[in-house]
């Protein structure tokens, strides 16, 4: 136990956890200020204050709720090793704080630079086909870059890159919906143009509300080939081809907007089934997960450190449901995560170790397993009676040795009647 302890402090990545919190304050502050001054403190100071600051109000009514809905989606979907809450938090924040505020600047520039250079249709298009899917999702993609490079622990493959670059891009289109739509209101209320709003909803919110997690996706599944790879040509390849598809299809998809709303229409097809395909693909790669998380674990059972029964417990899509009911609530729930924890480190460690490398993996093995010994405890506490203790596999069991029944085992007897 007292290495376990000397582990958890010596931490060799506490610098760089330092300093991409300060670079996150930055820029989630930065971003802020700019929201206020591109989008707040003009509503508030327009000669019609009341009007601009109630259609405001009416798109984050609009736009907010929905958002809960579609954060639980790829939530359910991360079975087997869910992502920290606050990391998820950080996601989503930085999306709708930090990559707004800078994508506004950037992209209000760019649309009066080209609308002073070649009108106001050039800087239109100029601005939603070109820059907006560039800045955009350059921005978008600093989330998972932070995750990926300064909480490297957190972030393990390309389920993860996924489901980070999903939180990110929700909370940006959250954001970008409330400004779309209180345009929308604004401009029924003020120039009289009727039914502008309920379109605009039906067709950010009901037709495409997945846009942007799809296509800041791409950049995520780049970092997550990058987080799992051991070619170094690899590691730098993906992440940007990732980021370089996510801008070509963000600008597809606005380039048809400008166009033709018909265009749009006659996309869409070819649209759901892109989408419904992703879906396919990211649910395959979380099943993927849960085998390499099963597959680093039996060698546990054998030494000792998990019974089989925890094992298919920390295997299971529903074993977290089945930890809250009946083994220990949140601890039983914490034994999870530990045991998932100590195989992606037994995965990372191996792939490390085939490159000849040295990966911060190799210093969780330990103590995460000391975790399960401990956690195991405090199930049996929370429970209030003891619990199956494994053993490790020996080819002639002692005389008289039998192993513990399940933790759910109940007596024959009791089905007598």
């Amino acid at each position: 136990m007292h290495m376990a302890h000397a582990a958890r402090r010596s931490d060799p990545e506490a610098t760089r956890k330092i300093v991409g919190a300060l670079l996150y304050a930055l820029g989630m502050v930065g971003g802020a200020l700019l929201l206020l001054i591109v989008f707040i403190v003009p509503a508030f100071l327009s000669k019609n204050a009341n009007a601009e600051v109630g259609a405001m109000l009416t798109g984050a009514l609009l736009a907010l709720p929905p958002l809960a809905v579609y954060l639980w989606m790829p939530w359910v979907i991360d079975r087997y090793d869910p992502e920290p809450w606050w990391c998820l938090l950080m996601a989503l924040s930085w999306g709708g704080v930090a990559a707004c505020g800078f994508s506004a600047l950037i992209n209000t520039g760019v649309h009066l630079a080209g609308s002073e250079f070649g009108g106001e249709a050039f800087g239109n298009a100029l601005g939603a086909c070109v820059s907006a899917p560039v800045v955009e999702e350059f921005f978008k993609g600093l989330a998972v870059f932070g995750v990926f490079f300064f909480l490297r622990r957190e972030f393990d493959g390309v389920v993860d890159g996924v489901i980070y670059a999903t939180f990110a891009a929700l909370g940006f289109a959250a954001v970008e919906n409330i400004i779309y739509y209180g345009n929308a209101a604004r401009e029924e209320a003020l120039l009289g143009h009727e039914g502008v709003l309920a379109t605009t909803v039906f067709v950010r919110g009901v037709l495409g509300p997945w846009g942007h997690p799809l296509y800041t996706s791409m950049t995520g599944l780049g970092f997550g080939i990058a987080r799992e790879t051991n070619r170094t040509w690899l590691k730098w390849l993906a992440p940007l081809g990732g980021y370089l598809f996510a801008a070509f299809l963000h600008s597809v998809w606005n380039t048809a907007a400008t166009l033709s709303n018909t265009l749009v229409l006659v996309m869409l097809p070819l649209w759901f089934l892109f989408v419904m395909a992703f879906f396919i693909l990211v649910i395959w790669l979380v099943k993927r997960k849960g085998k390499i998380i099963r597959d680093h674990l039996r060698d546990e059972v054998l030494m000792g450190n998990l019974t089989p029964w925890e094992l298919e417990l920390v295997t299971s899509p529903i074993g977290r449901l089945k930890a809250t009911f009946s083994y220990g609530g949140g601890w039983g729930r914490k034994f999870i995560d530990a045991a998932a924890r100590l195989a992606l480190s037994k995965w990372h460690t191996g792939r490390a170790t085939q490159g000849r490398k040295m990966t911060v993996s190799a210093d969780m093995i330990y103590p995460l397993r000391q975790d399960l010994f401990r956690l195991r405890g405090e199930v049996a506490k929370a429970m209030g009676k003891p619990v199956q203790q494994p053993q490790a596999w020996t080819a002639h069991p002692p005389s008289g040795y039998a192993p513990a029944p399940p933790v759910n085992y109940v007596p024959p007897q009791r089905y007598r009647s």
